[in-house]
Order: structure tokens, then C-alpha cells, then sequence
């Protein structure tokens, strides 16, 4: 199987990995206006599970390094297995309710909010579970990004104020819920996986096959989550399941690709985790959150309206993610 030899190169993919987390929401606004978020989500999870069996099929099983992908489920354990699914199921949870926040407060806002929280629980427990790397560098960066995040905060309670019809705390509540639950799901992946992936533990997971477990967690779990959300959604009414069958090829086109856009960074995550170490693989990863704030502040213009001012604290915010994320890559 494809393994990262090289800190360098792991660095790289966790960088892609970063555009991938911060672009693939996109996807949700090029939907038609009729398609609503819980109708994009299961394509979604559908592409996220397609990409991961790709995967698994190709650089999992090819090279003689490793385990191949079917003589790593063979001989793995029950639990392991388990480990990775209910990672699958906590981001799923967690991701719903980041899509739903999008919906509600927009990618400039949710994303700093959520997967900031979600970046210091993560790399937190991720360090303490596996320790690599400079701990006051990699806290220290932490911090910084824990200033960005309040900064954003504050700029999205002056978009509120300036509001003339008032803009909705549900967004900024559902993003802080989502965060704290996307903070543990990476450490369950990461908790199923060989601590060496050239000569992986007998019953431990080699990456591609933690990847293809955790995708399926996400899809059997919206079998749940979703239709909930379905019934019980945050904004708008509630829709049934035959709406989805009536959807256009280019709505499910377009989920399809969303899933795929962020399983691709995952995947480069999880295998750039054996070389960088899960804390600065995640923690890296996480800067999707600059990438997203771009994409909102700059593509889409959601603050635009904002009072005068608004746009600097943003653009200091987008400075202390970057200082932090460097502090974190020079951490090993």
C-alpha cells in the first residue's frame, strides 16, 4: 500500500488536506434552489464511502509494503473495526449540524466557530493519546487559533447588530455543538490504526482500511441522523424521502462531489498521520477553517453588510489561524 515516507511530503498532503476541509461546502451553494441541505447530504455520505472503497482497492492494496486492504479486515479485530465506524458516526453527527449552521449563518461563520473548537479538543486529545511533536509549539498554536476564533465571534455579534430584521444565534449555537463533537471523532480513526503503517500490529487497521469503516459509520448512521433532520429540520419544513428520488442528475452530481472533495482531504489526514503524528495531522488539517472564512468573506460576501470595521477583525482572525497553523507544521 501507498505510504508517506517523508515529513515534508506529509506536511503537503495535510496542506491539501486543508483546501479539500475548506472547499467542499461550496458544493451545498451550487445545488438548485429547490435542493435543501438534507436531500445534498446523502449523496454527500455516498461520495465519502465511494472514495474511501476506491481507495482501499488501489493504494490500499498495491506495493508490498503494508497489509493489503482484504488481508487487513481478515485479521482484524471486532473492536478496532468498531473504533473506526463510531468515528464515522460522531462526525457524522457533527457534520449534519456544521451543514445546518452553514445554512443558517453562513461559511464564514461556522466554520471558524465549529472546526476552531473542534481543532483545540482534537489536537488536545489526539497529543495526549499518541504525544509527537513539541508540545509548546503545538498548544501555542492552539492558542492562537482559540483567539481567532473569539475575534470571529465578535464579528459575526456586529453583523448581527447592524442587522435590520436581526440575524438568528441558532447558527452560532449549532456551530459551538458541532464543534465539540467533531473535536473527538478523528481520535477513534486514529485509536483503530497501526501505530506503524510499513509493519502494521497484528488486529490493528492499516489506513485505507480505518478509512473505508469510518465512511461506512457515516453512511449507515444518516440512515438515522439525517432523517431526523429530514423530519425535524432546523429551517424551512419537513421533507419526505421522495424528494430525493426527484432531484436532478446535476443535484446529485454535485453531492457526490462534495463527498468526494472531502474524503480525498481525509484520506491524505489519515495517511499523512503515520509520518506528521495524528495531533499535527489533524491540527493542520484543521486550517480549512482559513480556507472556508475565504471562500465566505471574499467569494460569497456574506459580510458585506457588515458595520465598518468588521472586515479588519476578520482579517486578523484569518492572520492568528495562519500563526497558529505555522506554530503546529514547526512543532516536529
Amino acid at each position: 500500500m501507498f505510504i508517506v515516507e517523508s515529513y515534508s511530503l506529509a506536511i503537503l498532503l495535510c496542506i491539501i488536506t486543508m483546501l479539500c476541509w475548506g472547499s467542499w461546502a461550496n458544493t451545498t451553494k451550487l445545488t438548485t434552489r429547490s435542493w435543501r441541505f438534507e436531500l445534498f447530504y446523502w449523496d454527500y455520505g455516498f461520495g465519502i464511502l465511494l472514495t474511501t472503497v476506491v481507495l482501499a482497492l488501489t493504494l490500499g492494496s498495491s506495493g508490498d509494503e503494508g497489509r493489503a486492504f482484504l488481508a487487513d479486515i481478515n485479521q482484524a479485530t471486532f473492536a478496532n473495526l468498531t473504533s473506526a465506524f463510531i468515528g464515522g458516526v460522531i462526525f457524522n453527527l457533527a457534520n449534519i449540524l456544521l451543514v445546518a449552521a452553514i445554512g443558517i449563518a453562513g461559511m464564514s461563520v461556522a466554520f471558524p466557530v465549529a472546526i476552531g473548537i473542534a481543532l483545540v479538543l482534537g489536537v488536545l486529545l489526539n497529543y495526549i493519546s499518541n504525544p509527537q511533536g513539541n508540545p509548546v509549539l503545538i498548544f501555542g498554536g492552539v492558542a492562537l487559533i482559540a483567539v481567532a476564533i473569539i475575534l470571529n465571534a465578535k464579528a459575526y455579534q456586529k453583523l448581527q447588530d447592524n442587522s435590520a430584521v436581526g440575524v438568528s444565534k441558532k447558527g452560532l449555537i449549532i456551530s459551538m455543538i458541532s464543534g465539540c463533537l467533531m473535536g473527538f471523532f478523528y481520535k477513534y480513526v486514529a485509536d483503530s490504526m497501526a501505530s506503524d503503517f510499513n509493519l502494521p500490529e497484528a488486529r490493528k487497521l492499516t489506513p485505507y482500511t480505518a478509512l473505508v469503516f469510518f465512511a461506512f459509520g457515516v453512511v449507515v448512521s444518516s440512515f438515522v441522523f439525517n432523517t431526523i433532520q429530514m423530519r425535524r429540520p432546523f429551517a424551512g419544513a419537513p421533507i419526505s424521502m421522495s424528494s430525493y428520488f426527484r432531484g436532478t442528475t446535476r443535484d446529485h452530481l454535485i453531492g457526490l462531489l462534495g463527498g468526494v472533495i472531502w474524503c480525498v482531504g481525509m484520506s491524505l489526514s489519515i495517511i499523512a498521520s503515520g509520518k506528521a503524528g495524528a495531533a499535527v495531522s489533524y491540527g493542520l488539517g484543521q486550517g480549512a477553517t482559513v480556507v472556508a472564512s475565504i471562500w465566505g468573506i471574499y467569494i460569497w460576501k456574506e459580510f458585506d453588510k457588515a458595520p465598518v470595521g468588521t472586515k479588519k477583525i476578520l482579517n486578523i482572525m484569518l492572520i492568528m489561524y495562519l500563526a497558529g497553523l505555522a506554530l503546529i507544521i514547526i512543532s516536529k
